[in-house]
């Protein structure tokens, strides 16, 4: 290894203090962020808040102080099924109902897996990515394929938000303590009493969530406004029943999409993580690779049917959240720091610069003079105070850099991405990219 000798120090700032830009910037720094001094004011211009194909929806949620973006973005994505069938003016799903069952079933399946790894010392790799964070509020599509079909779902007004179910961070300190105990005392235990062990755990992690969240009903009254504000109420409504006869829709149908350019991951083939997961028996992850010109076709055709579309991505590169827009031509980062920032999108994922981290719902998209998106409408959940109601535009360059999943329906996938969905997927290792969370 080689050191910064003192000589190559001094040469070092030699060379930035002769630099007459690097004191521009230097000096603007002193008063301003970083991407004020860095905005590209000519990129505003492209991407505007106007939309060729432009769904209407619901008024947008807000997840709170809370990780549960993919939760309240695919509930977003039901809710408008259930809206557009029975003409319903204003209505959200419960949130802290799936949340509620999300948290013991994740509970259930990170002490299913620190068994498995029982024999392994604490610190091995795969129970080293275990314990770095027990249970947090992120997941992916197909978790809530499972939770919903193991649980139904409910309208807001039946479980509504409390406190802690908007506010996680110090219930999941508690909770993530509790399951650490559990894998330490998992090594102390007997095959033959682990689980009684468990049990012993989940009724106090079951006690903790519903003391935070509240007890999930068993049976509700269905009640709302139509267009024309004439009130309906259907009683006694199960959280099954409500799924399988007012949403109606076969979630099996929607598939977990990925664009993963990286060597590992070749196009047209099926794909698991290790380790990921919630429900145990549930849906397994499964991720279809398939090419952007592919993946942006299913998303886009399921836009013009009048569908909007689940998707996640790394909401943390060239955001503009005051204006409601992502673009990665509106910062020059490299110009203003002479920098060399160049990456590729599979160079940014094996390397950990980039993964998918937050879940939104696609809206909207404008399409050029030659019927190629140019910008797309983004349904988020952080309320309505800001960007455009709630409502954000994503450039369809930010699009092919930052957008790694979506969940489309079948039907729009062709006959390759098909016949893919028949194989067995290759295992990934827990620690792939595709395997973090959206929160």
């Amino acid at each position: 290894m080689k050191e910064i000798s003192l000589n190559e120090l001094a040469s070092l700032r030699d060379a930035y203090l002769k630099d007459d830009k690097a004191r521009v910037v230097r000096n603007a720094l002193t008063e301003n962020d970083i991407t004020t001094i860095s905005k590209v004011f000519d990129a505003q211009a492209k991407t505007p808040h106007i939309f060729s194909i432009d769904l209407k929806t619901l008024p947008v949620t807000n997840q709170m102080q809370s990780g549960r973006c993919w939760i309240f973005s695919s509930m977003n994505v039901l809710r408008e099924m259930i809206a557009k069938k029975y003409e319903i003016k204003n209505f959200e799903l419960s949130q802290n109902y799936i949340a509620f069952y999300d948290k013991l079933e994740k509970a259930n399946w990170f002490m299913e897996c620190i068994i498995a790894e029982a024999d392994q010392p604490l610190n091995g790799e795969n129970n080293r990515f275990l314990l770095q964070w027990a249970v947090g509020d992120g997941g992916q599509w197909n978790m809530v394929q499972s939770l919903v079909e193991k649980y139904g779902i409910c309208p807001k007004t039946a479980m509504p938000e409390t406190y802690q179910s908007s506010h996680t961070r110090g219930m999941n300190a508690l909770l993530n303590k509790r399951l650490r105990k559990f894998a330490v005392d998992a090594r102390k235990t007997d095959k033959a009493d682990l689980e009684a062990l468990k049990e012993q755990a989940l009724k106090e992690i079951y006690g903790l969530i519903a003391s935070c969240f509240g007890v999930p009903p068993m049976e509700f009254t269905f009640e709302y406004y139509d267009k024309n504000d004439v009130a309906h109420a259907e009683y006694h409504v199960t959280p099954m029943d409500f799924y399988h006869q007012y949403l109606g829709a076969d979630l099996k149908d929607y598939i977990n999409v990925i664009n993963g350019p990286t060597a590992d991951k070749p196009y047209h083939h099926l794909y698991t993580v290790k380790y990921l997961g919630n429900v145990v028996n549930g849906h397994r992850i499964e991720l279809l690779n398939l090419p952007m010109d592919e993946f942006k076709k299913a998303a886009l055709a399921q836009l013009k049917d009048g569908e909007p579309v689940w998707f996640g991505c790394d909401c943390g590169k060239f955001s503009q959240r005051a204006l409601g827009v992502w673009d990665d031509k509106a910062f020059d980062y490299e110009n203003t720091f002479d920098l060399d920032l160049n990456m590729t999108k599979a160079e940014m994922l094996d390397s950990g610069e980039s993964a998918m981290n937050h879940a939104m719902v696609l809206t909207g998209v404008n399409l050029d003079e030659n019927g190629q998106p140019d910008r797309w409408k983004i349904e988020n959940s952080w309320g309505d105070k800001v960007a455009d109601k709630g409502y954000y535009v994503a450039s369809d360059s930010w699009f092919d850099k930052f957008v790694y999943v979506v969940a489309v329906n079948k039907k729009y996938l062709s006959e390759e991405a098909l016949a893919a969905l028949k194989e067995e997927p290759k295992e990934l290792a827990p620690w792939d990219p595709f395997g973090t969370l959206a929160d």
